[in-house]
């Protein structure tokens, strides 16, 4: 209320105060918060070409440190043999073998030494090599076809180079690593993977296979009778 003379009370003085109090306040903070933001703004952009040179930076060194593997193959070919081949494919083994190769060991194996785990895995393929069947090995008596077959034999063993892997590699504090020593592990891999499919008989299976084959087409031909001989059984 105002008092006799027109002017405002002591409460009403106060609040008029505090209303003023309050807008400069909110002055204030919208101040400070458009004042903040530009100077946020301002700041990326200032900072923007440096983020981007630093992230160029790292890109550059991920590639010197990470190199991406460049192959050029050689446009000249050279063609050392051309062969004709008759093999009867039969089987076929896959196989995973896990191979420790070691170089450097003994007392000072934890300087110089090194240390892998590989592992293989491997496809074997056995058959029998028709281009071995003579004429003479093909007699008919009494109709009925006698068939001395070639021994079955291992035509190809092979790494898969996509699934083979090293898994795991321990280098001696002063070994500078045996180049060779992955290629050593590939390669007795690979014996080791023929030697476990023959031990599993894979050469008799070879065999069997090729013999019911050849049976099949024997009897497509007309030969309603056929046996196979083993190498020491006599012709009749």
């Amino acid at each position: 209320m105002a008092d006799n003379t027109g002017k405002p009370s002591g409460r009403q003085g106060l609040a008029i105060v505090g209303i003023v109090v309050l807008i400069l306040l909110v002055a204030l903070f919208i101040f400070f918060f458009l004042i903040t933001n530009f100077i946020g703004q301002t700041t990326e952009r200032a900072l923007a070409p440096f983020t981007d040179a630093n992230a160029a930076i790292q890109t550059q060194v991920s590639k010197v440190l990470n190199p991406t593997p460049t192959i050029i193959p050689d446009p000249i070919t050279i063609i050392h043999e051309v062969r004709s081949l008759a093999r009867l494919e039969t089987i076929q083994y896959t196989l995973e073998k896990v191979i420790t190769a070691e170089a450097g060991q003994g007392s000072l194996g934890f300087l110089f030494g090194e240390k892998l785990l590989f592992v293989a895995h491997g496809t074997v393929i056995a058959g029998v090599d028709l281009a071995k069947l003579r004429p003479e090995d093909l007699t008919i008596d009494k109709n009925v076809l006698y068939v001395r077959m070639p021994q079955a034999e291992v035509f190809i063993t092979s790494l898969d180079n996509e699934k083979s892997y090293v898994y795991d590699r321990e280098t001696g504090i002063l070994s500078r690593g045996y180049m060779t020593l992955e290629t050593q592990a590939r390669a007795a891999a690979e014996q080791e993977i023929l030697k476990a499919a023959v031990e599993d008989g894979i050469l008799i299976a070879a065999q069997q296979n090729a013999e019911s084959y050849l049976l099949r087409l024997f009897n497509s031909l007309g030969y309603t009778d056929t046996v196979f001989l083993d190498t020491a059984t006599p012709q009749p």
